[in-house]
């Protein structure tokens, strides 16, 4: 037994990949298609087809009617099928402890139809379980059509049950399968649980086990579900839960959570949207850890020339780190307490004259002094000099030219 089996109190594991009758889940699909299948080999209604995806169950299924029927079947069981129709009817032949005396199909199926009339007069029926019926040629499925004729009266001597993926209908559904579909007694398809099912399948699996549902968390159950939320068959089922009580075991948990099916899909290669809901189920935690346990500080407020009865001296915030702490203090430190000082920090570096408040000297005096503050005499004196180098050099211009006059020294000038 696995140790995990143990580490959980379980009889035995729950989640073997292996068509175990006891674990059998007696519900939905599986259950009615059970008792279609029983039905007709009671009745004795000849070709029964079953299809259904990879793991859906169809082996498992395949046990739960050999088990119904304990004494009164002579099962012969194929895990796979022939390659030809006269390999079917040999391989039947010595299942039936017949001993051909040729190998033509004609004697063979006349030996095959004999013991089977020797089986029903001992008040026995003959059922064949054909497993991968998917994988059969036309000239399988034509011999398996003729095994289906062999009858006595109104009573099918032979009972045959194909067990095959989807890709069996699309054989059958042939035009030229058309002969063999028309014999068939029952045809049922075994589809993908819902999560609904899924969860009472795990439940059910548990509960054989001799566990109880509490083994799984809440966290684990939504995260089984949303692996399996477009369905799920049970082989894959099993896979996951397995492997999600071997990681719990590993961490030495009492329960499967949702990490723990998320490491399990990881390991399997399971492609899901559990990652989603454990990123979710973190940040739910982290909020819920910071309503829980808030931490306040008391920071100063820089005192104003001017209080409102809306205005508290302190303010409660939630901890910052040390250096948001210190902007903060910065642009406090930088805010202006009210509206004129304000209206001066902006306007501090402008001219700022009122010829309200003084006579006309002192205006004058302030236009000088702001002047003066701008250094303007050294421009001024540049700007003089350069009038002054101007005219000095037109009027030298002028005397070294033959110019009549001054009009037509600077008509010259200008013609430069």
């Amino acid at each position: 037994m696995h140790m995990y089996a143990e580490h959980f109190h379980l009889k035995t594991l729950p989640f073997e990949n292996v068509p175990d009758p006891q674990f059998f889940y007696n519900q939905g699909d599986h259950a009615r298609i059970r008792k279609q299948i029983s039905g007709s080999l009671i009745s004795g209604r000849g070709l029964v087809v079953v299809t259904g995806p990879i793991g859906s169950g169809k082996t498992t299924l395949s046990q739960m009617i050999k088990a119904d029927f304990p004494e009164n079947i002579h099962l012969i069981w194929m895990a796979e099928p022939p390659a030809n129709s006269i390999d079917l009817y040999l391989f039947l032949a010595q299942e039936l402890g017949l001993q051909p005396s040729s190998s033509e199909k004609t004697f063979v199926m006349r030996d095959i139809r004999n013991a089977l009339l020797q089986i029903n007069a001992e008040g026995k029926k003959c059922l064949i379980i054909i497993d991968e019926s998917h994988l059969m040629s036309e000239d399988v499925i034509n011999g398996i059509r003729l095994l289906n004729n062999l009858e006595e009266g109104s009573t099918k001597l032979i009972q045959l049950l194909l067990l095959g993926q989807e890709e069996l209908m699309e054989q059958i559904n042939r035009p030229a399968m058309e002969p063999f579909k028309q014999r068939i007694a029952a045809l049922e398809t075994l589809g993908k649980m819902s999560v609904e099912t899924v969860q009472k399948y795990i439940s059910h699996r548990l509960q054989i086990a001799g566990g109880t549902t509490e083994l799984v968390s809440d966290t684990g159950w939504e995260a089984l579900s949303i692996a399996f939320h477009s369905g799920g068959t049970p082989r894959t089922i099993n896979s996951l839960c397995d492997r999600s009580f071997s990681v719990a075991f590993e961490r030495n948990k009492p329960s499967v959570d949702a990490q723990d099916v998320y490491e399990a899909t990881q390991r399997l290669g399971l492609r899901t949207d559990v990652f989603h809901y454990i990123i979710s189920l973190k940040s739910k935690e982290r909020k819920s850890v910071d309503a829980e346990n808030p931490v306040f500080v008391e920071q100063a407020v820089p005192e104003t020339p001017q209080t409102s009865p809306y205005t508290s001296t302190t303010q409660p915030t939630y901890a910052e780190p040390a250096q948001a702490q210190q902007s903060q203090a910065v642009i406090r430190q930088l805010k202006p307490v009210n509206r004129s000082d304000s209206y001066e920090m902006q306007y501090q570096n402008k001219l700022q004259v009122d010829i309200n408040e003084s006579p006309y000297d002192d205006f004058a005096k302030k236009i000088q002094e702001k002047y003066q503050q701008k250094n303007l005499n050294g421009p001024i004196i540049i700007l003089i000099t350069s009038i002054i180098t101007f005219f000095g050099s037109t009027a030298f211009f002028c005397h070294k030219s033959d110019a009549a006059g001054m009009i037509d020294c600077l008509v010259k000038l200008m013609s430069f």
